[in-house]
């Protein structure tokens, strides 16, 4: 007889859905994290970071104001930055509340410990060990902090949101989306902001087009952008950061603030895996369809795995893996049709393939593209395009990937993505009637 039937490892995103999910199937489920309830997303990613963008939206607006004739646009000019960290603490505080009380509600027992092997069945938990019958990994990630000469005087993403203070001269490491969100908020906030990236251009894994459109408004931003160029080292000076680096560009660049953006390793340190018999491959559990180890019973969900490290997606293989454990028959995830957003100004929004993917897995592609200035900047100096990318199966005319550069483009891209699963076509797209006037009327025109 085990202590319970179901052990949690790890509750953010993925292990408070699949704790959720298995207490409602009948099983008796603990759920284990030393940390705050939520995870990454809720306490330092998406939720902080989204609310964040908010607040240079604002910003924004209000540059943009004069131009509708609003006489005193820059009455309210002054940025608090410990106003905006102390209400979205606030709001993290609601969000883990919640968190806390659906638990309480489906009869999850919530253990406030790390959790560490000992057997397959047998979990480690502070003083106590409990038996198991099943368990699922839900660790997450970490973000990745390179072997290099002063390392720690460089923050992450965890520390990010907690600085006391505005930076004045901030210098960012890494071009992914991470990279190019933070420079863009801190750059409206009122910062000066470098982004250095080894990569030519920013935004890996983005369709090309997508990538090129962010890096230019970057810089027309006023974001010093260094690429193909690394970090050397960081030393500590009375005046500040000297951050030395390598590559195109060999400079020593002075900043208060150093922000790592380096891309984020599944965090599996403490949980002696090699005792539960699970593999694993380039520091990431290895899955199955299934979510299944390499141990029977015990699964892994979210970024401790090498499967699409987004909230939604680890919210989904929760709820799958716990409904193979414990429902009538084995669920899996389809990876295909993901979305995903660089919360920037202009957004950015992809779902399905690029381009550069569609031509390696079809004979034929074609692809329709338009830019053009949506009618908010018909009035302002202020000029920005928005891009809209179609990908398609030249022969069976299936629209394979689509993707925007603009305002608000996260929300009107993912209301096309049942339509795509079902293998929308060009036809079907550009034969339907748009509301007018607005932005996302320009993609059903695209051919």
């Amino acid at each position: 007889m085990y202590d319970y039937d179901l052990l949690v490892i790890g509750a953010g995103s993925g292990g408070l859905s699949a704790a959720r999910t298995a207490a409602q199937c009948g099983a008796k489920v603990a759920i284990a994290d030393p940390d705050a309830l939520g995870g990454t997303c809720v306490n330092r990613g998406c939720i902080p970071k989204k609310l964040m963008v908010y607040a240079a939206e604002l910003a924004r607006q209000q540059r943009l104001a004069k131009s509708y004739g609003w006489v005193n646009p820059n009455a309210c000019d002054r940025f608090d930055w410990s106003a905006l960290r102390v209400a979205m603490e606030q709001h993290q505080a609601k969000l883990r509340q919640s968190y806390q009380s659906k638990l309480t509600k489906a009869g999850v027992t919530l253990l406030r410990c790390a959790a560490r092997f000992l057997e397959p069945h047998k979990v480690e938990l502070g003083d106590r060990t409990l038996t198991v019958d099943k368990v699922i990994v839900a660790t997450g990630a970490k973000p990745l902090q390179p072997d290099l000469p002063g390392i720690d005087y460089g923050l992450t993403s965890r520390d990010i949101f907690r600085l006391p203070d505005l930076p004045r001269q901030l210098t960012i490491v890494g071009g992914g989306y991470i990279g190019a969100e933070f420079s863009n908020m801190f750059c409206t906030m009122g910062a000066q902001v470098t982004l250095i990236d080894k990569n030519d251009c920013i935004l890996p894994g983005f369709d090309h087009d997508i990538r090129q459109a962010i890096h230019t408004s970057l810089m027309n931003q006023g974001i010093r952008l260094l690429s193909e160029t690394a970090l050397e080292r960081i030393e500590q000076g009375d005046d500040g950061l000297r951050i030395k680096l390598s590559g195109h560009c060999e400079d020593t660049l002075m900043a208060d603030t150093l922000l790592l953006a380096l891309g984020r390793v599944p965090h599996l340190e403490t949980l002696n895996l090699a005792a539960a018999g699970v593999a694993v491959e380039q520091g990431a559990i290895v899955v199955d369809e299934y979510s299944r180890t390499a141990q029977p019973s015990i699964l892994a969900v979210g970024d401790c795995t090498k499967r699409v490290p987004l909230t939604p997606v680890a919210i989904a293989a929760g709820r799958a893996a716990a409904q193979t454990l414990f429902g009538p028959e084995p669920r899996s995830v389809n990876y295909r049709w993901v979305p995903s957003a660089v919360f920037c100004a202009p957004e950015a929004a992809t779902v399905g393939w690029t381009e550069a993917e569609a031509r390696n897995q079809v004979d034929a592609v074609s692809v329709h593209c338009k830019r053009f200035t949506p009618l908010r900047y018909a009035l302002p100096e202020q000029q920005q395009q928005t891009l809209v990318k179609v990908v398609v199966d030249e022969r069976s005319h299936q629209i394979l990937g689509l993707h925007m550069v603009g305002d608000n483009v996260a929300e009107i891209i993912q209301g096309f993505i049942p339509a795509l699963r079902r293998g929308l076509t060009l036809a079907e797209l550009t034969e339907t009637i748009a509301l007018h006037p607005t932005s996302a009327e320009e993609i059903f025109d695209i051919a």
